[in-house]
């Protein structure tokens, strides 16, 4: 395959052509969510889970994943069925899963909220609660490839949090793959497992059917079924973000080996044929190279038909003036995974407005955050990294404010409460504040 022919005008950008911004928006095929037929299979499917419970859920697990069982008890895999997965692992296996736990716990601790109060000189006092929710529902996806990574990134920062129940669903059943996602759910401290997958598993968890109890909240990355699933069933449960398809951006000023380069482009793109791999650089011979690099690398990829396919669909070479524009072009962008590979990158962050994670430095990849550098790997796509954030400990949190106010904070406030209540013509707040402030009565 020559560079011309994996790099055909489409693939290569010019943020100097006056049509740069509508190519780019057209490239980064944005629109899969809102796909009216997905919309309308997901419809029909978190309906018929919701009216049906079990039987719907058995049904659409043996269509789509080819899982037959009596029950959907029997989908599920006990405590003690992932504790011997875990303990049946090779040595090599089980330390690089308990190493990247640890790494993963380490950084979460960090991020953990606390409660706090304040109190005023009057003896009122203000502050936060904070506690972490009761059941949560995590979604590691499978199907292209089976992710233990995604049970440790998504289960350690709820146990971390205090969730007391963590239920995890992966469409991958006891294959050797499958025992090494139980394993990690056992070092990630899951309550509750069971091999579904897609819209369905999220539907089950949002309703609830005979078997699997309602989760307060869903979290995970999934394929645009699954991410449609969560966004359709938003308000009857919390979900964390919309997390799709899996994207990469590089900024790079030339000096990387393009080697390198190459293959953490398709480190996104063996995910599936949707995913993104996005190459921003001032340096013209630099993309060529690697676009060279691709090409001599392909071949010798064992996942080179879905690489292939991903970079066709969605790969971008973008040519820019300088570093400048191309972190203008990445904030419009606002990519999942964004990696500085440049010679002062803690310079260029400061220039980073919008992105899930960003890696520093030509050392940094992004595999390395995909699996044991610490944050967790769930991050936002399809450019919602401009509202939302990296999933963390605070998405299993949830924060109450508390109000105790005194008799003479009470007669203080009470006037601007009447105030603003008069404007807004609530009569009964504006009461409701005078009381407290005319009033001796105590019993």
């Amino acid at each position: 395959m020559s560079v011309e022919a994996f790099c055909p005008d489409r693939f290569r950008l010019d943020s100097s052509d006056p049509n740069f911004s509508s190519m780019l928006e057209e490239r980064l095929l944005r629109t899969m969510i809102h796909d009216p037929d997905v919309v309308a299979s997901v419809t029909s499917i978190i309906s018929e889970v919701r009216r049906d419970g079990d039987i719907a859920l058995l049904k659409y697990t043996k269509q789509f994943d080819n899982f037959c069982a009596s029950t959907v008890d029997k989908l599920r895999v006990s405590s003690c069925q992932m504790q011997q997965c875990l303990d049946d692992l090779n040595s090599t296996q089980r330390t690089a899963l308990e190493e990247a736990a640890s790494r993963i716990r380490k950084y979460h601790e960090r991020q953990k909220q606390i409660s706090w109060q304040f109190a005023e000189d009057d003896g009122s006092f203000y502050g936060q609660k904070v506690t972490p929710l009761d059941r949560v529902g995590i979604y590691a996806p499978g199907g292209k490839a089976n992710y233990p990574s995604s049970i440790l990134m998504l289960g350690i920062p709820a146990e971390v949090a205090g969730v007391k129940e963590i239920v995890a669903t992966v469409p991958t059943a006891f294959e050797p793959e499958g025992r090494l996602v139980f394993a990690a759910a056992a070092l990630a401290g899951v309550t509750e497992l069971y091999t579904v997958g897609g819209a369905q598993a999220i539907a089950s968890m949002a309703y609830g059917t005979q078997t699997i109890q309602k989760v307060d909240k869903i979290a995970g990355p999934g394929n645009v079924y699954v991410t449609v699933a969560k966004k359709l069933v938003f308000g009857e449960v919390g979900i964390d973000m919309v997390a799709g398809p899996s994207e990469l951006t590089i900024i790079c000023d030339g000096n990387t080996n393009p080697d390198w380069i190459a293959m953490d482009m398709f480190s996104q793109a063996e995910h599936d044929e949707n995913a993104q791999s996005i190459l921003i650089s001032p340096d013209g011979d630099f993309l060529d190279q690697v676009a060279e690099s691709i090409n001599k690398l392909l071949p010798k990829m064992k996942r080179r038909n879905v690489i292939t396919t991903s970079l066709a669909r969605k790969g971008i070479l973008i040519k820019v003036p300088d570093l400048e524009t191309a972190a203008i072009v990445s904030n419009d962008i606002s990519p999942e995974h964004l990696e500085l590979s440049v010679d002062n990158p803690q310079a260029l962050l400061d220039k980073i407005l919008h992105a899930g994670a960003v890696f520093l430095g030509r050392y940094t990849p992004e595999a390395l955050g995909d699996y044991c550098a610490g944050p967790s790997h769930v991050l936002p796509t399809s450019g919602t990294a401009k509202f939302f954030s990296a999933l963390g400990v605070y998405d299993f949190q949830k924060r109450t404010s508390i109000l105790s106010c005194s008799k003479k904070g009470a007669f203080e406030l009470a006037p601007i409460a009447m105030t603003l209540a008069d404007s807004e013509g609530l009569e009964a707040h504006s009461l409701s504040a005078a009381y407290r402030r005319d009033s001796d009565w105590v019993k």
